[in-house]
């Protein structure tokens, strides 16, 4: 019935979608962009205009028919050809997005066809725009070098990148990263890995310590190169991520044939930012990775402290900030784990005022050194670090995390199941409270070097 409405000019579609949304603005923000949205799919299907949009490795930019475009083939695949034809209760969005891990304590290696069968089970979590993996200990021929894991849009922004990266690093070994075409998984970047080391000369130049050193460069890369994203940086560990549902990105890049002591997973349903190759999880700088489920109302409050200090948030997703946030305050800062996640979920000053005398001053020196890192809005996360994972909620728990252990491994998840999925008979099974961290690590380690 649209069809009649409206010609298949583009002129007057951004006319009509304009108009839209100034009548939009009288309602919230979220929910005149999820109508509006949803509008536009109407709009361009009756007007025939061709889902064209940009590869789902690029942002968003340029023309406004260009941004209507890519709002257009993203919806277009969010709601599906036939979304006129659904009935009340035949959608299911459970709270968006799962987590799952998984640590051998022991150090014993285990492949990464474990978190894809977790994962499976909370397939209805996600919408295929979004699932990675972590995991730690793969690289055991190359643990003393930097596996700088990158997208590239196309050759010329390899090109310009590797000219960078060898001006300021010695590469030991690249490859293009191997994987299994899908039928699942398409339009996928260029994905290419290096195992590098800071150049001796570059480094004392810098009067920057190593990782400091690794994480400027990561940060120029993906701030002034376009077209190329480093998504991984650390030792002895790799992120694997893009578009798709997670158990087939996991297949895609046939984990089945890394082993590491330590897993992270996670299947993404992003609600306001693009699916797209590197906004997908897990996050990383260094060997820190953070995979999440939720919705950070702060963001851009603390997005702007951050990027105080060097820090550019420029992958499009609100999750970026808290893997920043948590290598500031460890690595820049020397806060413990349990201190972090007292400044990120802190207690109410209701709370703390009841405390002993040495919580309550710590809490408190916590809260006003750190205010705009306070972290707000539902969340669960899991952080993936060299030796260990930590678990923690928003400290209201508006997002489900259950944890288990069983002899030596201990797991996380957002549901039970995927737990018992890969571990039927677990020795404990617990619900962690809001704001209390969970930190499983590996034997004979007594907190984060």
């Amino acid at each position: 019935m649209y069809g009649a409405a409206f010609s298949s000019s583009k002129e007057e579609v951004v006319a009509v979608v304009g108009s839209a949304a100034i009548a939009a603005g009288a309602i919230s923000l979220r929910l005149a962009r999820r109508k509006l949205n949803f509008f536009l799919y109407l709009l361009f299907k009756s007007a025939k205009i061709p889902f064209s949009a940009p590869r789902l490795t690029q942002k968003r930019g340029g023309s406004i028919m260009n941004d209507m475009i890519y709002e257009a083939a993203r919806v277009r695949r969010f709601y599906g050809e036939n979304s006129m034809l659904q009935r009340e209760g035949e959608f299911r969005n459970p709270s968006g997005c799962a987590i799952t891990g998984v640590i051998d304590r022991s150090g014993a290696r285990m492949n990464g066809e474990c978190m894809i069968e977790s994962v499976a089970v909370m397939h209805d979590r996600s919408n295929g725009l979004g699932g990675g993996f972590a995991g730690y200990g793969i690289y055991p021929n190359y643990k003393d070098f930097y596996a700088l894991h990158l997208f590239f849009d196309d050759k010329g922004a390899q090109a310009e990148t590797e000219a960078f990266l060898n001006r300021h690093f010695e590469i030991a070994y690249s490859s293009e990263i191997p994987t299994r075409k899908l039928p699942a998984v398409t339009d996928e970047p260029v994905i290419w890995r290096y195992f590098a080391s800071p150049l001796a000369r570059k480094l004392q130049n810098s009067h920057l310590d190593e990782r400091e050193y690794v994480a400027r460069c990561v940060n120029r890369v993906n701030a002034q190169i376009k077209g190329a994203y480093v998504f991984s940086s650390g030792k002895n560990m790799g992120i694997f991520k893009g578009v798709g549902y997670p158990e087939d990105i996991g297949r895609f890049y046939r984990l089945e044939e890394y082993e590491g002591y330590a897993w992270t997973c996670h299947g993404r349903y992003p609600t306001n930012t693009p699916g797209w190759w590197g906004g997908a999880h897990p996050f990383g700088l260094l060997d820190f990775s953070v995979v999440h489920n939720g919705e950070i109302s702060s963001y851009d409050a603390n997005r702007r402290y951050i990027e105080m200090f060097g820090y550019k948030c420029t992958l499009q997703t609100d999750t970026e900030v808290i893997t920043y946030i948590i290598d500031y305050l460890v690595r820049k800062r020397g806060l413990t784990l349990d201190e972090t996640a007292h400044v990120i979920a802190p207690s109410f000053w209701a709370t703390i005022a009841e405390k002993d005398e040495e919580s309550r001053g710590r809490e408190t020196l916590l809260r006003r050194m750190f205010p705009s890192l306070l972290i707000t809005g539902p969340f669960s996360i899991i952080l993936g670090y060299t030796g260990g994972i930590m678990a923690l909620n928003d400290r209201l728990k508006l997002r489900s995390m259950v944890c288990a252990e069983k002899g030596s491994r201990a797991y996380v998840a957002s549901e039970e199941s995927a737990i018992r999925v890969i571990e039927p008979s677990p020795d404990r099974v617990w619900s962690p409270a809001g704001g209390e961290p969970v930190v499983f690590e590996l034997y004979g380690r007594e907190g984060r070097e």
